[in-house]
């Protein structure tokens, strides 16, 4: 591999994501109308009766999910006036002169001035430029924690510091105050076992469904019942919970239960639970649907190639037709049926849970039916091609017997558009099956996407774009690099690419 070629293809990655992000935006923000979003807003129903509070419901939502800036007469005359005075309840009637200056002040800066329907009230309001929030967007997307992230007005003498201690359950850790995280690095039990909150995502929230949260908490939250255990409270305190102390975030108003819990600010978290995530939970089923599909469909497909023509070849091809020929959902009925009855295992992935192993072995089986049948389809061409090159006549006229010839040259040569696809491979675990888990209930990621789409939720649909789009270029350099280590013929360079 050229020196610095590896570097100019991660950029030329890079850039390749933006310029899709850009696409994604503009058909999510400028071909979709917005008004669509409220459609699964249960608020937004409950309000039909209330004409001023649905505009203000309206606008707010939109002003917090970037499409416009809003401002109303009441946030207006509260810069001016006392809440609850006089002053301001006369100030925001109609005919006010505070009224007129707010007309007039915004007008000029180019909002859009309107009234309420029902009190005649004023607000204001103006787009912002997709591209503008195209580049708020990519600015905000990496976070990055320090002693100073925290602008807390009601909390003027918060410390700030980095100091290196150890969490309420004994793993080391680097501990911050000031911080939008308590624990910016520390060690647990939890794979990976090592974690950070120092570098962060910034993927927005979610909207409509999953209101108010994190789109990466809504993807990599664990599901389920809340598994609690012994814990000691930094106040001494000892209850049953299943508080996970490296989620601590700072808390502007902690509560009485929060003071009976923690010594400072860091009262929000996250709590452990019996079922692995979205990410997760497709994530398993699509390691080991692969592991499976590699295990069996490459060497049945070397196996077709060794016996052209004769039965095993033909009882493959049946296979791989059957597979081909009859659509997706109807072979993964007829597998659940034929396992729900013949070997009694739940035709619904909720039957038993994450934790039960029989609730894996349809859906993982059935996400591997089809890349089984690929797999096959694709070693017997390749190792047949192969088999026929002029190479392997100059090796058998040398008096190799064929074993040698096939384990030295054939099928070296062979995999290496197979191994190129395993990154991709790897990265469609992450995505989720929308088929089979719709079939069996499974609580993972392929039901996202479609969702999120249905229910207009923009936010979700960018994050999942660019979750998607990354992984799938990084496949395709890993992969690329994975061929050049199974055959030193191959190289990666600036001017040639594959050579």
């Amino acid at each position: 591999m050229k020196k610095g070629y590896l570097g100019k293809r991660l950029l030329r990655s890079v850039l390749s994501v933006i310029i899709i992000m850009l696409i994604v935006f503009i058909m999510v923000y400028s071909l979709v109308p917005r008004d669509n979003i409220f459609f699964e807003d249960s608020t937004y129903r409950k309000l039909g009766a209330k004409p001023d509070d649905k505009t203000n419901y309206v606008y707010s939502t939109w002003e917090r999910l970037g499409y416009l800036d809003f401002v109303n007469i009441n946030d207006y005359a509260g810069t001016l006036y006392e809440q609850g005075s006089d002053a301001l309840a006369k100030a925001i009637e109609p005919d006010s002169k505070e009224t007129q200056q707010f007309r007039e002040e915004y007008a000029a800066q180019g909002y859009t001035v309107a009234t309420y329907t029902a009190s005649g009230r004023a607000y204001a309001y103006k787009d912002i430029p997709l591209a503008t929030r195209i580049l708020k967007w990519l600015k905000d997307l990496i976070q990055i924690d320090t002693p100073w992230a925290v602008k807390d007005p009601n909390n003027p003498d918060l410390p700030r510091y980095l100091k290196f201690g150890t969490t309420p359950t004994g793993g080391p850790a680097l501990i911050g105050s000031g911080s939008v995280h308590k624990y910016l690095l520390y060690l647990d039990s939890r794979f990976p076992w090592l974690h950070q909150n120092i570098i962060t995502l910034n993927m927005g929230k979610s909207y409509p469904s999953y209101q108010g949260i994190e789109v990466l908490t809504v993807l990599f939250q664990p599901q389920g019942t809340e598994v609690k255990r012994p814990v000691t409270f930094e106040t001494g305190l000892e209850q049953e919970s299943a508080i996970i102390f490296g989620t601590l975030t700072y808390k502007e108003t902690p509560d009485r239960m929060d003071r009976q819990k923690f010594v400072d600010n860091y009262a929000n978290f996250s709590t452990q639970k019996d079922q692995p995530s979205m990410v997760g939970t497709s994530f398993i089923m699509g390691i080991f649907a692969m592991l499976l599909a590699y295990f069996l469909g490459l060497p049945i497909g070397v196996l077709m190639a060794k016996h052209k023509d004769k039965l095993v070849d033909k009882l493959g091809m049946v296979y791989i037709i059957f597979i081909i020929a009859v659509p997706s959902l109807a072979y993964i009925y007829l597998f659940r049926y034929i396992g729900t009855n013949l070997f009694n295992l739940p035709s619904i992935f909720t039957t038993y849970g994450a934790n039960d192993v029989r609730s894996w072995i349809l859906p993982t089986i059935s996400l591997a039916l089809p890349s089984i049948a690929g797999l096959m389809l694709w070693a017997r061409r390749y190792v047949v091609d192969q088999m026929n090159s002029d190479y392997v006549k100059f090796a058998k006229s040398k008096g190799l017997n064929q074993s040698e010839i096939f384990s030295r040259h054939i099928f070296k040569n062979a995999i290496i558009p197979i191994a190129h696809g395993i990154p991709a491979s790897l990265a469609g675990c992450i995505s989720g099956a929308i088929i089979t888990e719709a079939i069996y209930s499974v609580g993972g990621m392929g039901k996202m996407l479609p969702r999120a789409i249905n229910q207009y939720n923009n936010t979700m649909i960018v994050a999942l774009a660019f979750m998607f789009s990354s992984i799938s270029v990084l496949a395709v350099i890993a992969g690329d690099i994975i061929i050049t280590k199974i055959d030193p013929r191959i190289s990666l360079s600036e001017k040639e690419g594959r050579n």
